[in-house]
């Protein structure tokens, strides 16, 4: 276990980085063989994202690497997570990499390495390539088989060079906003495609993680990133507790149940009977899921706060993840969302760091022993430059503050945290949100694509340096 936190400082050793994924930065969605992933297809779909905005340039990473990495050094970034696209590197989803496709993120590693930044490398950042969509996508177990391959891949092209590998982020979002809700590529409103989904997913981590150890370095490390929720009764009433349960186990417990105890919650079982029978958990499935991790990825943004349904309301309110008539929650339907009081972001989520040290204590708890990390945390602000051009974002900076005060906390009360990625590196592709929404550190123009860290990024650059919270105050 790394030295602890002090009441003032991080560990000398903890990593101070940035997150972003391919498709919300990369753009260049034609070039090298990339194919179309589920996200090409849906965002070009009429009404599915706002203003119709696509990624098919969006930040223009994909050329603008180099400057882009030189800004991460210049901040004092000492680690950077990002996603290869799989389309890019297996267009088909099947058979040999694409050399030109792994060229890219083998630039991009040692573009990295060569800045002192240490790359932190995510699998899949929910960008299916479409041709293994129209097979059936993830509620098809060889969906599964597939990403085990195409992990394999990666692996070899890149093990030797990257250290920290995570297969999945947030299967969360992939299986219930993309098969349930339908408001995340592929639109799909099927509650039972989502549990199967669910299933394919773990199961994708646990061959993919089995398929990395086997042509990697042993030093490496293999992780998930799930965005766990925090989820809090309205009461303390039985029907709540029970309604906050139901959630809790398909937030939570349907992805650490396998992953971490080898066993889906049975209460989770019982109340989604109606809507599948579960017998495409296969024989060894949960042994190969539940294969060991070296350390947990962990997201947080916001707490949800639920009840009982009560006289004629019925069926999820204000939770947080788009607006859809279809629910991503599957045999809740009796569950009330409620909008938590407070300070909110401008994606409308509640400002509460309390919940990330919830979540790191929890996880302290129900993985013990298993280093965290804080894979993604930020807010998105109606960010603007001033006349002179400069970017004043106070109210990223009181957020960033105020969570990492709390992340502080668990550390000195002994949860092994060893870093915290900052969503966002810059403004980017919003998923079904267009460009609407500004989650970076660093401003883009996206008229011109020109960088300019606001003044969160210059704050966040000297925590970094120091490891040290200063008063907010003194970087607005």
């Amino acid at each position: 276990m790394p030295e602890p936190a002090t009441s003032v400082t991080f560990p000398p050793a903890f990593l101070w980085g940035a997150a972003t994924s391919a498709y919300q930065i990369e753009g260049a969605v034609r070039e090298d063989g990339r194919t179309p992933s589920i996200w090409d297809t849906f965002s070009h779909t009429p009404g599915k994202t706002a203003g119709g905005d696509t990624g098919d340039i969006a930040v223009d990473h994909y050329h603008r690497y180099r400057d882009d990495v030189a800004l991460m050094a210049e901040l004092g970034l000492t680690a950077y997570r990002f996603s290869v696209s799989w389309s890019r590197v297996q267009p088909t989803g099947r058979g040999p990499a694409v050399q030109r496709g792994l060229d890219f993120y083998r630039r991009l590693v040692d573009e990295l390495l060569a800045h002192g930044i240490k790359p932190a490398l995510t699998l899949y950042h929910w960008d299916l390539p479409q041709e293994l969509e129209d097979a059936g996508g993830w509620p098809q177990r060889d969906t599964a088989h597939r990403f085990a391959e195409y992990a394999e891949l990666v692996g070899a092209a890149l093990g030797d060079r990257v250290e920290q590998w995570i297969t999945l982020n947030e299967p969360w979002c992939s299986a219930f906003l993309g098969y349930g809700s339908g408001v995340h590529a592929p639109g799909r409103t099927d509650p039972a495609a989502s549990l199967r989904a669910a299933h394919h997913l773990n199961l994708a981590h646990g061959l993919a993680a089995s398929a990395l150890r086997s042509v990697m370095p042993a030093r490496n490390e293999v992780a998930i990133s799930l965005n766990s929720s925090v989820v809090r009764p309205l009461s303390q009433d039985p029907a709540d507790l029970a309604a906050a349960r139901r959630i809790d186990d398909l937030a939570n417990g349907v992805f650490h149940g396998p992953m971490l105890r080898g066993a889906y919650p049975a209460s989770l079982l019982e109340a989604t009977s109606s809507i599948t029978d579960w017998s495409y958990v296969l024989d060894g499935d949960l042994r190969t899921i539940n294969v060991p991790l070296d350390a947990l990825g962990l997201n947080y943004y916001t707490p949800a706060l639920v009840s009982a349904a009560s006289g004629e309301v019925r069926g999820p309110r204000a939770d947080g993840h788009g607006a859809s008539e279809h629910s991503p929650w599957p045999g809740a339907d009796d569950v009330v969302f409620h909008q938590t009081p407070g300070e909110r972001t401008e994606m409308g989520w509640t400002i509460d760091p309390t919940g990330l040290y919830d979540l790191i204590q929890r996880y302290t708890r129900e993985a013990p022993g298993l280093p965290l990390y804080i894979t993604e945390n930020g807010a998105a602000y109606d960010d603007k430059p001033d006349p002179d051009g400069r970017v004043h974002d106070p109210e990223r900076i009181a957020y960033l503050h105020g969570h990492l005060a709390e992340v502080r906390r668990a550390i000195a009360d002994g949860a092994d945290v060893r870093g915290y990625y900052l969503w966002s590196l810059m403004d980017n592709f919003e998923w079904a949100y267009g460009y609407g929404k500004r989650f970076g550190a660093v401003y883009v123009d996206y008229a011109t694509l020109e960088r300019t860290p606001k003044s969160s990024a210059r704050w966040y650059a000297e925590v970094a340096r120091t490891g040290t919270l200063p008063p907010v105050e003194t970087a607005a």
